[in-house]
């Protein structure tokens, strides 16, 4: 793959500025992230574990909400679509959504099912001991999966751009895509997928789909270790999705993007490396920003390049912000 041409710290600094006028659909998974923080001083006499000393309690919306928190972070007004339960951590993730100036109309409440929560327990120091889920993944039917269809199809009419952050949950259907899909295509409007690979044959149509390597290995039964086994595992992996565009996250070697437009790599831009959890979530952000400007997609991939090189360097999922953004570009000149 070659390299795409550079973003100028102009062009960048004109199509984040535009951030703040778009309009961002959201459906998926909603979990809540909830940090148990404590110190660590010695080991239990009861089992060869940690004993952690309560300190506070952090929550963090995560898994599409991390998505719309980053959409919201960048300057870009959101709605989500997904799934909660009828207990304490929805009320508590419905709240943080409010909080954050995210649209929460979309919201559907499946009384069977808890909302998802992943509870962490980690030190003062940022290390995690131990997590606990508390999920039901079965994939949401009947009037649930109907409401959910309704939500995001009346939300579509207002919206500049879709992403579908797929985790598993069972917020993310085969009927709530395809209606998502057909709904975009008649606005115009591009589609955006962080994909989960037993799911792949529901994103038939989708404007680009954005796996992380692991993913793209799975799903083309291809080891990927260099920029040209990225370049062929894109085009089986688009041949198997039936999407137009895929964009691979490689970690610390970067992305790899293959669309109509031709095949392009960008290089990571990370200083160092803390965390790379939610790193996709901000890179999907930033695409459907950038696009939702106007923006070509090599464009908005460089941003969404530059966007993770800045979260990973923080603990848990984080965003970041427009003035942080447009100083990638300035502080590092015109490099992508």
């Amino acid at each position: 793959m070659t390299l795409s041409p550079t973003l100028s710290p102009e062009r960048a600094r004109a199509l984040v500025s535009r951030f703040h006028s778009t309009s961002v659909l959201v459906a998926g998974d909603l979990m809540l992230d909830h940090f148990v923080i404590g110190r660590v001083s010695r080991i239990s006499p009861e089992a060869p574990v940690p004993v952690v000393e309560h300190d506070h309690d952090e929550y963090r919306i995560g898994g599409a909400g991390n998505v719309a928190h980053n959409v919201c972070a960048l300057g870009g007004r959101v709605e989500l679509v997904g799934l909660i339960g009828r207990d304490e951590p929805a009320g508590r993730l419905r709240g943080e959504m409010v909080a954050n100036g995210m649209g929460a109309e979309g919201l559907v409440v499946d009384p069977a099912r808890p909302t998802t929560t992943k509870q962490r327990i980690v030190t003062t120091r940022n290390q995690q001991v131990a997590r606990v889920d508390y999920e039901d993944d079965a994939e949401a039917a009947g009037e649930v999966e109907r409401a959910l269809v309704d939500r995001a199809r009346r939300a579509l009419a207002h919206a500049d751009v879709v992403v579908v952050s797929d985790y598993l949950k069972g917020a993310v259907t085969r009927a709530l895509v395809a209606a998502i899909v057909d709904g975009a295509r008649e606005r115009r409007i591009p589609v955006l997928v962080d994909p989960k690979i037993p799911h792949i044959d529901y994103y038939t149509g989708a404007t680009l789909v954005t796996p992380n390597h692991h993913e793209a290995e799975t799903a083309t039964h291809m080891r990927i270790r260099s920029d040209d086994d990225a370049r062929r595992a894109a085009k089986v992996f688009l041949d198997r999705a039936h999407c137009h565009g895929v964009l691979i996250t490689r970690g610390e070697h970067g992305m790899s993007m293959l669309d109509p437009a031709g095949e392009a790599h960008y290089p990571a831009v990370a200083r160092e490396v803390a965390d790379v959890t939610g790193a996709g979530d901000t890179v999907i952000a930033a695409l459907a920003l950038g696009l939702a400007t106007g923006a070509a997609l090599a464009e908005a991939a460089q941003l969404a390049n530059h966007a993770a090189g800045v979260v990973v360097g923080r603990f848990g999922p984080a965003t970041v912000s427009p003035a942080e953004l447009i100083a990638e570009f300035t502080d590092r000149g015109t490099r992508a």
